[in-house]
């Protein structure tokens, strides 16, 4: 009888903890919110290169935060943020001018789109954003955290890369962090090379963001990619996901996968 008893006891410590790991499991809202069957399939496919839940996590995100997303694009990471910050915290993000032309126009056009589509995204902030900036992006120390995916090349080409970052530094609480993804160009490459290829090098976006105040935390190689030597005829959009060159020597450049990227975090 006491064996049945100490099978049973084991049964119940066994169900107890494999409930526990669910529990905790169904906790963990970033990865819910990673996880999500709503976003968009040919975004979700690319976790691999971009690898949200490790990205945000490195950010030291939380679902209480205000986040302010700069140069929001298609929206690949509001589908993430939206969904994560929704109850209990706030997204902003700048996009561009609707009353701009051409690409610009169009983007922007897209992104309210899809912003108004869904209801999980119903709380967002959408700030019009010049660059290089003309306005302040929020209130001054009225963001917990700011994050920006692949933009800093965008804005070196426009010499506004210092204007910005000096806006994410207004935006943010004392304390609050700092959170940059970028197309990484090797050490020692020429001011136009970075402009015209896509690439920016680490010690280039370290030193503009000390510049404007930021203190370096933290650097990581998950959005690393070694495969990537940045010596593309059409710059990093050669690779994919954009394949400037279309069909030409398209499986090597998939073997490639997205670019080499630094993701580094700052605290103001």
């Amino acid at each position: 009888m006491r064996n049945i008893y100490q099978i049973l006891g084991l049964s119940i410590i066994a169900f107890s903890f494999s409930t526990n790991i669910e529990s905790a499991h169904h906790e963990d809202a970033l990865l819910d919110a990673v996880s999500n069957p709503e976003r968009n399939v040919k975004y979700s496919a690319r976790d691999n290169f971009r690898n949200p839940y490790e990205t945000l996590s490195f950010f030291k995100i939380e679902p209480t935060m205000h986040v302010l997303e700069l140069a929001a694009g298609g929206g690949w990471y509001t589908e993430i943020l939206a969904p994560y910050l929704k109850k209990n915290g706030k997204l902003s993000v700048t996009h561009y001018n609707p009353e701009g032309s051409g690409y610009y126009k169009r983007s922007r056009e897209a992104y309210d789109q899809k912003v108004a589509s869904n209801p999980l995204f119903d709380d967002i902030t959408v700030i019009t954003a010049e660059t290089p900036p003309t306005q302040a992006f929020t209130k001054p120390e009225t963001q917990d955290l700011v994050v920006t995916f692949r933009n800093l090349h965008n804005w070196l080409a426009r010499d506004a890369m210092k204007s910005v970052m000096q806006e994410a530094y207004n935006s943010l609480k004392v304390g609050g962090h700092f959170g940059v993804v970028e197309h990484r160009a090797p050490e020692g490459s020429s001011m136009e090379f970075m402009r015209s290829s896509g690439y920016v090098s680490q010690s280039l976006a370290i030193e503009t963001a000390l510049a404007v105040g930021f203190k370096l935390i933290a650097t990581s190689e998950i959005n690393a990619n070694p495969m990537d030597t940045a010596d593309h005829p059409k710059g990093v959009w050669t690779l994919p996901p954009s394949y400037r060159l279309k069909d030409q020597d398209r499986s090597k450049y998939e073997e490639i996968g997205e670019s080499d990227r630094m993701t580094l975090l700052f605290e103001k």
